[in-house]
């Protein structure tokens, strides 16, 4: 049998605590458990392959589970699940202490079943429309380590998430000093309001592209200030008590033109083509040219770019230059948003702190 893999993922369990983070004491659903992590970190099957695969390594005699069935494997699930809590728990004292931040991100996986009481249909981040889809949330240390995994019906809102991740942390990890790091769409102004109530809580965020475009308008971010600097921290009343920082990615910005004149140009293609049927007649009324139309815009996600006359016999397009402009005067540019005092963060380390959302992503 198959023994150095098996050796190398049980030493670092056994590195980590692995076993005792399941439970203190030995039991046969913990040994079920941690074989069903071995299995699935060195050969990812479902169950019933699993009871056959590891009879070819030394993993199911190892930890003694050779007579295990996939039934079994299902129970010791449940018995995973019952254990969720005081995990949970163990790895918060772990890894998340007074003052540190706490990541917070949603994300979703498509469902084929019809049975789950969570399957719901919602914001598909996986690009299958007309599927089922349940969410769930993670709750990371700054390094992205995992500490809490909350699991919604699959047409919940991001910003409906937030807060019950917030209550577990004060509540269940008895950690009431704390700074949550989510994205724009996670911390919405109804979740900040709130938060704003629970003493020693602290959050960092960004606005969305509306809200920038509203303080470029208004001349609290002058383009002119960054060319010699890529950070800037502000103060707006329209966020009173609160900190931005205004920041310009360079690489960014000409990795967004490049995206945008790439989609411009591919849509302008598929007009052409849209343009051409309509004039030799196979397509015919401004209904069904107008639907065909837009699916093609829609498409690529550019039709506010493009100004439209469609008639009976046909359709003329252009792009809005003025609309491409007022866009890519926001080429590179984010701002991140934050109640964390100067003297508890300072500009860069905000930044920083926000950017490590790519840990929980990944």
């Amino acid at each position: 049998p198959h023994h150095g893999h098996v050796q190398a993922v049980r030493s670092t369990m056994k590195r980590l605590g692995f076993e005792h983070l399941l439970a203190s004491r030995p039991s046969r659903p913990r040994d079920l458990v941690v074989a069903m992590v071995v299995a699935r970190i060195l050969e990812p099957h479902s169950k019933l392959a699993t009871t056959r695969w590891w009879h070819t390594t030394t993993l199911a005699e190892d930890l003694g589970v050779t007579d295990a069935t996939e039934d079994e494997l299902y129970r010791a699930m449940d018995w995973l699940l019952e254990h969720q809590k005081p995990i949970e728990k163990k790895l918060a004292r772990r890894h998340l202490h007074p003052g540190d931040l706490a990541l917070f991100d949603l994300s979703s996986s498509y469902f084929e079943g019809v049975h789950c009481p969570l399957a719901a249909l919602g914001h598909n981040r996986d690009g299958k429309k007309g599927f089922l889809q349940v969410n769930y949330g993670l709750l990371t240390d700054a390094g992205g380590c995992p500490v809490s995994v909350s699991v919604y019906p699959g047409n919940t809102g991001d910003t409906k998430t937030l807060l019950p991740a917030v209550r577990k942390i004060r509540e269940e990890f008895g950690l009431s000093r704390l700074v949550v790091v989510g994205d724009r769409g996670m911390i919405s102004q109804k979740q900040i309001l709130q938060m704003k109530d629970l003493e020693d809580l602290a959050w960092i965020t960004a606005l969305k592209t509306g809200q920038i475009r509203k303080l470029m308008e208004g001349g609290a971010i002058q383009l002119g200030l960054f060319d010699e600097r890529n950070l800037l921290e502000i103060n707006h009343p329209d966020y009173p008590g609160e900190r931005l920082v205004v920041c310009r990615n360079a690489l960014m910005a000409e990795r967004r033109v490049r995206t945008r004149q790439s989609l411009l140009e591919s849509t302008q293609r598929e007009l052409l083509k849209v343009q051409g049927m309509a004039g030799r007649g196979r397509l015919k009324g401004k209904a069904k040219i107008g639907l065909r139309v837009g699916q093609v815009v829609n498409k690529y996600k550019v039709a506010k770019h493009f100004e439209l006359e469609i008639r009976d016999d046909g359709f003329d397009f252009h792009i809005s230059e003025a609309k491409v402009a007022a866009e890519a005067a926001l080429d590179g540019f984010y701002v991140i948003r934050t109640s964390v005092l100067p003297e508890g963060m300072d500009t860069a380390d905000t930044v920083r702190s926000y950017k490590l959302l790519s840990n929980v992503e990944r």
